[in-house]
Formats: structure tokens, C-alpha cells, sequence
């Protein structure tokens, strides 16, 4: 059967009429005519004469925005949001939990601002999939629906969206993994705002105002179940022991697996007032990373005393016949927090060569801006003789390498009425900071779990990370920028970022479930490709729709949410 099948070039669309047949049994395409762009076929239609002459075209984006609508029919956010800010009296038009659908819709497919939101919403097929006034979306209407939100509400939301999010997809491992991240924004300095201030920034910019996120992610299907928006100058391990009788709280009420749950954090939140809030906490567990700073009698174990690990990575490793690449692991015990904790030493020889090539880079810069010094001072050239402000250069150079200052003798002295400058290496030192690349200390209450457990529950904290960098992409979700300037404005963006990071986490679950996995950058990457075209015909007031023909690829997204386009355009549910 013929159907209309669309190609862009440099953009633009053109179109084709295929025909598509059964060869030894696969389709194939038996007969393709060239019809060219929008306007040529037009034009063609138009000279043909007749009743069914096309007056009007139109193609519209399709295939991401139904797919996200296919999600949303799982969890029905609108109900959601509506049952906790229910529409005012006199209240018309779109409610609150459709403005967030919507700004949620664009988060998951091509993040936009809201002002940006209605011509988006043009290029689209929402009208066929969730018919909404696309003129109601800009930028004073959501000021003015998410203006009715303070941060109970938006607690609320976010509690109801995780227990139905728990309900849908259960979260059967007994481990949970917590981090944070923040977010710079280019808000002015004299804005008032409590939540964005300046601190430590991840991407290195401390000169910008920032807000903090935290995030709860299961281990086993890496859905997000708590998160919380804070001060940007809050350190890690004060804010943990803000929150963490409501992230233990969060684990219990939405864990399913019966016994204890563990959660694994890392070592900047491992402060004595955490560890005895997790200890004081019935049924909770902990894996933490430890400072070697604190533990060196720790670092410098012989690595004859370490074993192969048994996590999953290493597993792949010894298949390849990549041994000498696998992570070693040591366990002990020891004194930690008042109690005795179960230690693990980690030992990965991909970092520790890595780190020790860096580090013969940065050695070899010191030595030679030693020889360049030392010869300065042999010339008494200005302001190389003084001992005080040439040991000061030198403690600064260290600095801006990163290096210890001690990895180096520098004697000074004056012989001959001149200043002598002489250094040497120190072997010892050096060899000592070596010990510490591709290693990693680990300490957890978990005395019952095996080593390569321990380990890979510390390694599956990527989870959690990854969650952070899909959040700061510029297309999906896109957190950044931040084109909000009040408290309660960020946190209703917050959310809907929230929202959108865990409905593309359910896509994945969707597609590894149709046994096809791919990454939700993928699915929407190939799906916005997907579009519908109307057609108007003379005498007809209403359109014809057709689906484009889908891609090998869109084909089988569509098969794992179990639809398929036909042959004439019309996309169906296929009998299970």
C-alpha cells in the first residue's frame, strides 16, 4: 500500500510516496516517487483538478510528544498536582497541574523557556495528543499558577509522585544511594533569595550565586524517591543532618524488600553527628568513602595483601583476558565513629596509572621551574635574593600544581657573600604519595555483607551521578539556566526538572523491559524525528492526519510501548 514518507535535508522537509512489499518475507520498498517540498506538492495537487485537491499541508512534531504522553497516562500528574492545589473559585482555563504537564512535556523533549513555551508548542502535535489553548502557556500565566505554590505544596507533590512512582515500579533492592550537586545561576547579587547563594561550585563557579540539589535514587531501578532544593552555601554534611531522618523515612515507607536497607553516600557527608543519626536509625545500614587524610596506616598496605574484587566490571574484565586491569580490594576492621565498622580498601590500577602519569607531568614541571630558579638566584637577579620570598615561590608553585610542598629538600644559603640555592628529590615522600593512586577507603556497618558487595554498592553510586548530568543537559530536562529570580519560582522549576528526569528513567525501564534497552537521550533523540502531517482537501473542513514512516528504530520504540504505525499512516495498538 502507498503512504506518504518524509526525509529532511539541511532542515528542511521533502517529501516521497512509497510503496512497501513483502520480499522473502521482510518489507522492503518496491516503488519510491519524488514529490519535493511542502509548497511543490501543493502545487501539484492543486493543478491536478478534481474534488480531493490538497489546498493545505502541515507537518508537526509527533513522535516524542506522544511518547511522553504514553507515561504520563501511568501516573496522571495533573490529577496529582490538582488534588493538592485545587482550581480557585472562578477559576478557568488550564490548572495548575496542567501547566506543570506541559512545561514537564518540553523538559522531557527540548527544554525551553516559558516564553519560549507557546511557538514550541506550535511546531507540535499536541492538539491531536493533549489538546490544550498553546496561547494560555507563557510566561505571567505559570508566574501567576505557580505563584499559589509555597514549599508545603511542593513537598507535597513530590511525596505523592514518589509513592506512585514506588507503586508503579517497586523498588526491590534494600540499597539506596545519596548525593548532591548544585546548579550556578546569573542572578544579580542584590536579589533577594535565600536559596541561591555562593559556595563551592562543581563546575568551578564560585563567583555565581548557586542552589543545591539532594537526590535519593533506588539502586536497582535507578528512580529518584526523595530529593530536596537548598542553600547554596550549605555544606554536604550539615545538610545531610538536616534531612536524613526524612530520607530514612522516605526508604522505609517506599522500600518493599522486608530487613534492613543500606544507604551509600560519599565521604564529604560522613560527619560523627550523621554517622550516629544512621546509627540511632532502626533497620538502616550505611557504605560511605573515608578521607585518606585521616587513615594513611590504611593506604600504605602492601598490595600483595589485596584480591581481586567480585564485582560485576571485573567479572567482564577476567572474560577479556584484561586481569591486570581488574579492582583489588583489602578488608579489615577498625575503630570508626566509637564503634567497630567493617573497612575496605580498594585498588584500581586503570586510575593508579592514570594518576601517576599526571603526576610525573607535574613532577617534571616542578623540577624544571627549580633549575630556572636556582639559576636566578646564582645570576642575584632582582628579587631573587631574599630566602624568605624564594621559599614563598616555591610553596606557591607547589600550590598551583597541586603538588605536597615536601616532595622536595630546598636548601638556601649564603656562601661567599652570595645566596646559594641547592634541592634534591625526597624518594621516601614520593614514593609514600604514590600509595595513594587508585585508592579508596571504604567504611560501612554491613559486617554480614561479602567484600565484592560492599564494593560495587560503592561503585553503583554512578547511578545517582548520572541522574545529576542528565539533569544539566541542554536539551533534556536542562535545570540550567535558571530563568527564575524568586525562592518559590526555583522550586516549582525544581520539581518539574524532578518530574521529567523520572519519566524518561520510566522510558528506559520501558524499553529494557521490551528487551530493546537504550538510553532515554536516544529514544527522544530518534522519536522527535517522528512527525504527523495534515493534509486539507478541497470541500473537506476537517484535516486528514498521517504518521510519517517510522525508522527501524522508531519502529521498535513503538513495538516496546506496543504500537506500530500501518501502512496508510495510522499509528494502532498492536494485539498483544
Amino acid at each position: 500500500m502507498a503512504h506518504l514518507h518524509k526525509k529532511m535535508k539541511k532542515g528542511r522537509p521533502y517529501y516521497y510516496i512509497r510503496e512497501i512489499a513483502r520480499v522473502n518475507g521482510k518489507p522492503t520498498v518496491v516503488s519510491q516517487v519524488y514529490l519535493g517540498s511542502p509548497e511543490r506538492m501543493l502545487e501539484l495537487t492543486t493543478a491536478a483538478g478534481g474534488e480531493d485537491n490538497v489546498t493545505k499541508l502541515k507537518s508537526e512534531e509527533f513522535g516524542a510528544l506522544w511518547l511522553a504522553n504514553q507515561i504520563d497516562q501511568k501516573i496522571d500528574l495533573v490529577g496529582l498536582i490538582d488534588a493538592v492545589i485545587p482550581r480557585g473559585k472562578g477559576e478557568t482555563g488550564p490548572s495548575v497541574g496542567d501547566y506543570f504537564l506541559y512545561a514537564v512535556f518540553n523538559r522531557m523533549i527540548d527544554a525551553r523557556s516559558k516564553r519560549a513555551l507557546p511557538d514550541w508548542y506550535q511546531n507540535t502535535a499536541i492538539q491531536q495528543i493533549r489538546p490544550i489553548a498553546v496561547s494560555e502557556l507563557n510566561s505571567q500565566r505559570y508566574w501567576e499558577k505557580w505563584e499559589r505554590l509555597d514549599e508545603q505544596a511542593v513537598s507535597e507533590i513530590a511525596c505523592k509522585l514518589f509513592r506512585k512512582l514506588a507503586d508503579l515500579e517497586p523498588p526491590s533492592s534494600d540499597c539506596f544511594l545519596f548525593d548532591t550537586t548544585n546548579y550556578f545561576t546569573f542572578m544579580a547579587s542584590d536579589t533577594e533569595s535565600k536559596l541561591c547563594r555562593r559556595g563551592n561550585n562543581k563546575e568551578g563557579r564560585h563567583w555565581l550565586r548557586q542552589v543545591g540539589l539532594a537526590l535519593l535514587v533506588s539502586r536497582d531501578n535507578q528512580l529518584p524517591f526523595f530529593y530536596r532544593e537548598y542553600e547554596g552555601n550549605c555544606h554536604d554534611s550539615k545538610l545531610f543532618f538536616g534531612i536524613v531522618d526524612t530520607v530514612v523515612a522516605s526508604m522505609k515507607n517506599l522500600a518493599v524488600k522486608p530487613g534492613n536497607l543500606t544507604i551509600v553516600f560519599d565521604k564529604g557527608m560522613n560527619s560523627d553527628d550523621n554517622i550516629t543519626a544512621i546509627d540511632d536509625s532502626e533497620g538502616i545500614n550505611f557504605i560511605t568513602c573515608y578521607s585518606p587524610y585521616f587513615a594513611p596506616e590504611l593506604i600504605h598496605v602492601k598490595l600483595d595483601k589485596f584480591a581481586v574484587a567480585g564485582t560485576t566490571k571485573n567479572q567482564e574484565l577476567m572474560q577479556a583476558g584484561l586481569a591486570d586491569d581488574a579492582l583489588l580490594a583489602w578488608r579489615t576492621t577498625g575503630q570508626y565513629w566509637g564503634k567497630e565498622r567493617t573497612v575496605v580498601v580498594t585498588y584500581n590500577p586503570k586510575t593508579a596509572r592514570k594518576q601517576r602519569y599526571v603526576f610525573e607531568g607535574k613532577l617534571l614541571k616542578l623540577e624544571t621551574a627549580l633549575f630556572s630558579m636556582r639559576d636566578k638566584v646564582r645570576k642575584g637577579e632582582r628579587h631573587w635574593k631574599d630566602k624568605k620570598s624564594i621559599v614563598e615561590r616555591y610553596q606557591s608553585l607547589c600550590e598551583d600544581l597541586h603538588l605536597p610542598k615536601d616532595l622536595y629538600n630546598l636548601d638556601i644559603e649564603v656562601e661567599q657573600n652570595r645566596l646559594v640555592m641547592r634541592f634534591r628529590k625526597h624518594y621516601y615522600r614520593i614514593g609514600k604519595h604514590c600509595d595513594k593512586f587508585g585508592k579508596n577507603i571504604l567504611i560501612t556497618d554491613n559486617g554480614d555483607w561479602e567484600t565484592g558487595q560492599i564494593v560495587q554498592a560503592s561503585l553503583d553510586r554512578y547511578m545517582v551521578e548520572k541522574s545529576f548530568r542528565n539533569s544539566k543537559d541542554d536539551d533534556l530536562i536542562g535545570v540550567m539556566p535558571l530563568r527564575h529570580w524568586t525562592d518559590s519560582k526555583i522550586r516549582c522549576h525544581i520539581l518539574t526538572c524532578i518530574i521529567a528526569l523520572c519519566y524518561l528513567r520510566l522510558i528506559e525501564l520501558e524499553m529494557k523491559k521490551s528487551g530493546s534497552p537504550m538510553s532515554a537521550a536516544v529514544v527522544m533523540e530518534n522519536m522527535h524525528c517522528l512527525h504527523s502531517c495534515l493534509l486539507w482537501r478541497e470541500k473537506q473542513k476537517t484535516p486528514e492526519r498521517m504518521i510519517e514512516e517510522p525508522t527501524g528504530l522508531q519502529a521498535q520504540i513503538l513495538k516496546a510501548f506496543g504500537y506500530a504505525v500501518t501502512t496508510g499512516g495510522v499509528l494502532q495498538k498492536v494485539a498483544e
